[in-house]
C-alpha cells in the first residue's frame, strides 16, 4: 500500500473579504468536494473576514493529489503568506516544501491530519484520530456482543500512501474492537482471522462502493465495515444494499458531518465519531493573526503533540459504558 497517488490537476480559488492588505493567509485542503473540507473552508473564510485577513484557498482534485498541494504551498510562499493552514494529503512527502514555507517566515498549521513527525508544522489542530477509531471499534464490538469473536470485518481505508490520519483511525478501530494492530503505522499487517481485508476508497462515495464490492467478492458474509470517512461509508452501504445485505451489516465511520449524522438517523451508519473541522479552521486563522501580531505560536494540548479539538460518538443505538450522543443531538453540533 506504499505506492503514491498523484495528480497534476490543481483546483484553486482565492477569497478576499474585508481584509487588511498586508496580512495574507492560505488554506490548502485535500479536495474541495468532500463535505468535511467544505465546512473547513467555511470556517476559515468566516474567521478570516472577521480578523481582517486576506485568505486564499487551494485544493487538490482528489485525496492523494500531492503535486497540487506542493504547488499550492509554493504559491503561498511566493505571495508572502504569513500563515498556511493545510490538511496534508501525504504527511511525509510534503515535508520539504513545508520546511521551505517555515524558512520563509510563514506559520504552518496542520488541520485534521498530522505531519510525520508532527514537528514538521508549527502546530496541529486535529481530532484525536486514534481515539475516534477506538470509539467506533468499541461500539461495534459491544453491539455484536459474543458474536464479535466470529466477526467478519472489512476495512475501507483512504489511499495507498498510508498517511497518519488513515492508520490512526484504522488502528484505533481495530484496537477498540479488541484486535492486535502490531505496527501502528502499517495498515494491513494484522493476522487476526476476523479481518476479511482492506481496500482503499480515496475518501469518496464511488471509492467506498468499489472497495466494498471488492471485499464482498472475498467474503460475501462480511458483517462489520469500518470506513475512513462518511462518504466512503455511503458508498459501502450502496454496495451492501445492492446485495440485499444493508440491514445485516454494522457500518461505522469517522467524520460526524451533517450528512453523516443524517445517515446515522436513517440506519445507513450505525455509529460515527464526530469531528469539528469548522473549529479547527477558525482556530487556525486566529492563531495566524496572533502570530502576525505577537510572534506567539500555538501550544499543544497537555500530553499530546497536537491541539485536540475533540470527538463525540454519534449513534442511535447507545451501549453501556461508551458515552454517546443521539443523531438528533448530533444534528445540533455537526461540524461546528
Amino acid at each position: 500500500m506504499k505506492k503514491l497517488m498523484t495528480s497534476s490537476v490543481i483546483a484553486m480559488s482565492a477569497l478576499a473579504g474585508a481584509a487588511s492588505a498586508d496580512l495574507n493567509a492560505c488554506l490548502i485542503t485535500k479536495t474541495d468536494t468532500n463535505p468535511f473540507f467544505v465546512k473547513m473552508k467555511e470556517g476559515a473564510t468566516a474567521a478570516a473576514e472577521a480578523n481582517g485577513i486576506n485568505l486564499s484557498t487551494f485544493a487538490g482534485k482528489i485525496d492523494g493529489d500531492v503535486e497540487s498541494q506542493i504547488a499550492a504551498v509554493e504559491t503561498c510562499i511566493a505571495s508572502g503568506a504569513k500563515g498556511i493552514l493545510i490538511t496534508p494529503t501525504d504527511s511525509r512527502a510534503l515535508t520539504p516544501v513545508i520546511s521551505q514555507a517555515r524558512d520563509a517566515g510563514a506559520l504552518v498549521i496542520a488541520l485534521d491530519t498530522p505531519f510525520e513527525p508532527a514537528s514538521v508544522a508549527d502546530a496541529t489542530f486535529a481530532t484525536d484520530n486514534f481515539m475516534a477509531g477506538v470509539l467506533i471499534g468499541q461500539w461495534a464490538a459491544a453491539k455484536l456482543g459474543e458474536e464479535a469473536a466470529s466477526a467478519k470485518i472489512a476495512l475501507l481505508d483512504l489511499n495507498p500512501s498510508e498517511i497518519s490520519v488513515d492508520y490512526l483511525r484504522d488502528g484505533g478501530f481495530l484496537h477498540g474492537f479488541g484486535i492486535d494492530i502490531k505496527d501502528p503505522t502499517d495498515i494491513g499487517d494484522e493476522d487476526d482471522p476476523r479481518i476479511v481485508g482492506h481496500d482503499v476508497t480515496n475518501g469518496n462515495e464511488e471509492g467506498g462502493r468499489k472497495a466494498m464490492e471488492n471485499l464482498l467478492q472475498i467474503d460475501p458474509e462480511i458483517n462489520v465495515v469500518y470506513t475512513i470517512n462518511e462518504p466512503a461509508a455511503a458508498g459501502a452501504y450502496e454496495a451492501l444494499k445492492s446485495m440485499g445485505r444493508e440491514n445485516e451489516v454494522l457500518v461505522v465511520s469517522v467524520d460526524g458531518g451533517c450528512p453523516g449524522v443524517q445517515n446515522v438517523s436513517e440506519g445507513v451508519i450505525g455509529a460515527t465519531s464526530m469531528q469539528f473541522p469548522l473549529l479547527m479552521a477558525s482556530l487556525g486563522i486566529e492563531a495566524i493573526k496572533t502570530f502576525a501580531e505577537t510572534g506567539e505560536r500555538p501550544k499543544n494540548s497537555e500530553g499530546l503533540d497536537f491541539y485536540n479539538t475533540g470527538v463525540e460518538l454519534i449513534t442511535d443505538a447507545p451501549v453501556e459504558g461508551i458515552p454517546s450522543l443521539s443523531s438528533s443531538e448530533g444534528r445540533n453540533k455537526c461540524w461546528g
